[in-house]
């Protein structure tokens, strides 16, 4: 069990005309110390469990007759593919290094991809990115723009979740603040480089805004529209949403009913 201080916090609720409608009390893991090492291994746990190992048969580019011709041919004595010495049966096989050949160092399916992180750690990563994501120290280290944001963390009311159009989430998102930010992660996408670009990952985007939600609303559909932009369940956020690339302090914008469903995840702690 982790003792936190229990240190009160006092921000507004935001409305979507961008006006303070209420205060509430954050609870006390919106004010826990920033682990950045923490953060760093929870992401790379998170990243690497996506990865499927791979490996190759023992016997890849072994299951052949080929024998080496021995010497006097004029030609290296790998082995090769039986036949006519004076026909297209001289290809090289089983041999490594050579064309046609077998792997030298294929991948081995034994190979430890994974980073292995224990689950009080990594509980204990979300609430520090948590917490890195309501300091505005950390939000601007990140790149984010929020000049025009009235307070971070970003607390808006119930009825952002119900809206159903992108029209709607972008006038909220001027109202707020955040539209600026939105805008730069959008002008920011660039042309991947290398095959990646052929295989739909044409774009590199940068990560724009975080919305916390409190479950399957409507706003979910409306804000995927826009580049960089995420959004999230309160039970699902992780360090992946909060750190992208292991780094804490991403924009974030809460609503009210998210706060209590984190409440209710980190109860225990």
């Amino acid at each position: 069990m982790l003792l936190l201080q229990d240190k009160k916090i006092q921000v507004k609720v935001y409305g979507l005309n961008g006006s303070p409608i209420k205060d509430i009390t954050l609870p006390p893991f919106f004010s826990y110390p920033v682990r950045k090492d923490l953060i760093r291994r929870a992401f790379i746990s998170s990243l690497t469990a996506r990865i499927q190992p791979q490996g190759r048969d023992p016997m890849a580019g072994k299951r052949t007759t080929a024998e080496s011709w021995g010497v006097g041919f004029g030609i290296a004595r790998v082995p090769r593919v039986k036949g006519n010495r004076y026909s297209k049966a001289s290809q090289a096989a089983f041999a490594p290094m050579t064309v046609g050949g077998r792997r030298t160092h294929p991948p081995r399916a034994e190979k430890i991809v994974w980073e292995r992180i224990n689950r009080k750690e990594k509980r204990l990563a979300v609430i520090s990115a948590i917490s890195a994501a309501s300091n505005m120290k950390y939000v601007k280290i990140r790149g984010h723009l929020v000049e025009n944001i009235p307070q971070i963390p970003l607390i808006v009311e119930d009825s952002f979740e119900s809206l159903e159009k992108a029209s709607d989430v972008r006038e909220a998102f001027k109202t707020l603040g955040v539209w600026k930010d939105v805008l730069r992660a959008y002008n920011g996408r660039k042309i991947r480089a290398g095959k990646g670009k052929m295989r739909g990952r044409r774009y590199k985007i940068r990560k724009g805004p975080l919305i916390v939600v409190s479950g399957m609303v409507p706003v979910i559909r409306a804000a995927r529209n826009f580049s960089g932009v995420d959004v999230v369940r309160a039970c699902d956020v992780s360090v992946i949403h909060l750190a992208p690339g292991g780094f804490p302090g991403r924009l974030t914008l809460w609503t009210e009913s998210s706060i209590k469903v984190l409440e209710e995840r980190f109860k225990n702690i």
